[in-house]
């Protein structure tokens, strides 16, 4: 299965620029959000990513605590979490993975890495391997644990005297709040605070270094884009300008050879003008021979058509004169000799009338 969209989810302007541009190098689909708070808004109301992208430092709230609260909803936990951060060793990679992050991108992001983390999530996808999303308990005794209190333990007050020293040990799970206990959630606290307060800080210093390094090279391509318009205007007129006296030059250079060329062309028609007397007598000598061919060619063509016809009409006569003959022999098997005198005297009839015919066609 292939990855197609993703959610960047970084309070920089420039770390959203710098990973979107390289996941749309891959022909991915890129939303971005700039805080935690907005990526779950997003996640509640647009269909959900392929992968997410989540920073880990933000203000607010950050990477990790957006995860848990991803991983612990059934609507979004199924999705893959990359965190992005310059952190480097191992011990938190694993401590993030418990958290349910799918795989650590180093801060700034490169190519390879992320090709290589991308290749393993479409892998895992395909293959149904990926990582089960931690349950809700799980997380919460990890958080316990970051502490090293009990899973199922209180806190108490301790006192000041020691009279109470026998009801603690009655109540194994009470942990007392001691005064290391205080300086070690003070120091969490305070030291979140500060990396969360520099990283707001150090975010809007390189957003601010990121516009107006946008705008110094907006400015500096308007302007390298108006000197060039302007030196192409300035090449143009002076190609224009140089073909304009060059179309000149030649057309006045054809306009004189077509001239030269008319007028010698003039002189020779001048010449040669007119029929002359000789002219005349071979146009008569060529009339009186063809009129002299298309008549020995007729009287041919009409000499060959009445021998035609003679024949035509000789076959025509004794084809009449056969079939006469063969009436007259069944008619004198079968018939008195009087219907044979009237069959012979109307077959010479039809013959006489026929040969008249044929006379006067071709006569």
């Amino acid at each position: 299965m292939a990855i197609k969209n993703a959610l960047l989810v970084d309070d920089s302007k420039v770390a959203r620029f710098a990973l979107s541009k390289l996941l749309e190098d891959r022909d991915m689909e890129v939303n971005m959000a700039g805080s935690a708070e907005e990526a779950l808004d997003f996640l509640s109301s647009h269909d959900r990513p392929d992968v997410i992208f989540m920073d880990h430092l933000m203000p607010g709230m950050n990477g990790v605590e957006a995860t848990k609260v991803i991983k612990c909803n059934p609507q979004t936990a199924g999705i893959p979490i990359i965190m992005c951060t310059s952190k480097k060793s191992s011990s938190f990679m694993e401590e993030a993975k418990n958290f349910g992050v799918y795989n650590i991108l180093t801060k700034p992001p490169q190519t390879d890495g992320l090709s290589h983390v991308l290749d393993q999530l479409a892998n895992d996808v395909t293959k149904g391997t990926l990582p089960k999303p931690p349950t809700e308990e799980a997380t919460l005794a990890r958080d316990d644990d970051l502490l090293n209190v009990p899973a199922d333990a209180s806190v108490e007050l301790s006192p000041k005297n020691g009279g109470s020293a026998s009801r603690g040990s009655t109540q194994a799970n009470v942990v007392p709040l001691t005064s290391d206990l205080i300086e070690q959630i003070a120091r969490s606290a305070v030291k979140t605070h500060i990396n969360n307060r520099l990283h707001e800080l150090l975010s809007s210093l390189f957003d601010e270094q990121f516009d107006h390094l946008k705008r110094a090279l907006d400015e500096s391509r308007g302007k390298q884009e108006a000197v060039i318009e302007e030196r192409l205007n300035t090449i143009s007129d002076m190609v224009e300008e140089r073909t304009k006296n060059l179309r000149d030059d030649v057309a006045a250079e054809v306009n004189l050879s077509l001239g030269s060329e008319l007028a010698v062309l003039k002189k020779e028609l001048k010449k040669n003008s007119g029929f002359t007397s000789e002219h005349m007598a071979e146009l008569k000598d060529h009339i009186t021979s063809v009129q002299t061919i298309d008549t020995e060619f007729w009287q041919t063509l009409q000499s060959e058509a009445i021998q035609q016809a003679h024949e035509i009409s000789r076959e025509t006569a004794e084809d009449i004169a056969q079939r006469t003959i063969d009436l007259f022999v069944a008619q004198q098997r079968t018939a008195a000799s009087r219907a044979y005198t009237i069959g012979l005297a109307v077959s010479l009839g039809v013959f006489s009338v026929g040969i008249a015919w044929l006379s006067g066609l071709f006569g």
